[in-house]
């Protein structure tokens, strides 16, 4: 965690301009801290199998939370979940304006790819690691989630198809960090597709627990908006808390089985970072 913090500090985008608050807002969320858990996945898969690549893999790793931070910028605004409150800090559109907040949302979703295109590996990896982004961050996933989510506000969904918009709004972006991570180190397909599966369940889990952190939890103690779904398909919603509790232990349960499946190399590295959220709805 301390080298991509370092890493992160020293590659914050800055430009030259006239512009009186451009470059601290483009800081501002970044250097609001986080958990950076996206990242912290991709590292963890290649500093398990190549630790002489995890420098060159900084690079995307850092592209996934300036994607990941980006669509938090815009997931509070006015038109979406209308949040004055993130990482403990104020939101962009609070601090400064709805067009501030919209403009740094779209240089950080660029500047991820950009941040790819410059990174240390090989020209047919970063090819793919930009495909894999730019899939399940975007149209095909993280995107059509939050669509869905939106457009469904006040109307009641199927537990299926809440589970289906938050595969996409919140799953595939967390399984493709796992898969990029995969890329880099050149995993064989089989593992790769394991680690993807995973991935979806794990992010699955970090949705509904998310539902029983904002029903449970202050303000102070998420330190991010709460108890503002209450137009949203949220599992605590559709299903209420004691249910809602049940699926994610029982989902917990069926990760730690999974993981148990994977070799020791992979299980040692990942254990760091996976393992101490799977319970963090208790």
């Amino acid at each position: 965690m301390q080298k991509f913090e370092a890493y992160l500090k020293a590659n914050l985008p800055t430009v030259e301009t006239f512009h009186p608050h451009y470059n601290d807002a483009l800081a501002s969320m970044l250097l609001a801290g986080g958990k950076r858990f996206r990242p912290m996945l991709l590292l963890s898969v290649v500093e398990a199998y190549e630790p002489l690549l995890y420098e060159g893999a900084l690079a995307p790793a850092l592209a996934l939370e300036f994607l990941h931070t980006y669509s938090l910028i815009h997931d509070d605004l006015p038109a979406m979940d209308d949040a004055p409150l993130r990482r403990g800090f104020e939101t962009l559109h609070v601090t400064y304006d709805d067009a501030t907040a919209i403009l740094i949302g779209d240089a950080l979703n660029t500047e991820a790819f950009y941040h790819i295109s410059k990174a240390a590996l090989r020209d047919d990896v970063k090819v793919k690691l930009v495909e894999l982004l730019a899939r399940d961050g975007g149209t095909y996933g993280m995107v059509l989630g939050q669509s869905i989510d939106i457009h469904f506000e006040n109307t009641p969904l199927t537990l299926e198809q809440v589970k289906i918009l938050h595969t996409n709004k919140t799953a595939k972006l967390i399984a493709t960090s796992l898969l990029m991570g995969a890329v880099i180190v050149g995993l064989e397909k089989s593992k790769q597709e394991a680690l993807y599966a995973f991935g979806i369940d794990l992010g699955l889990l970090f949705q509904i627990q998310d539902d029983i952190i904002d029903e449970t939890h202050t303000e102070e103690e998420a330190g991010k908006t709460t108890g503002n779904d209450d137009e949203k398909n949220s599992f605590i919603n559709l299903i209420g808390l004691e249910k809602t509790i049940e699926e994610a232990e029982e989902l917990a349960k069926h990760l730690e089985e999974e993981f148990a499946k994977f070799d020791d190399v992979l299980q040692d590295g990942l254990k760091a970072s996976v393992i101490k959220y799977l319970y963090r709805h208790r």
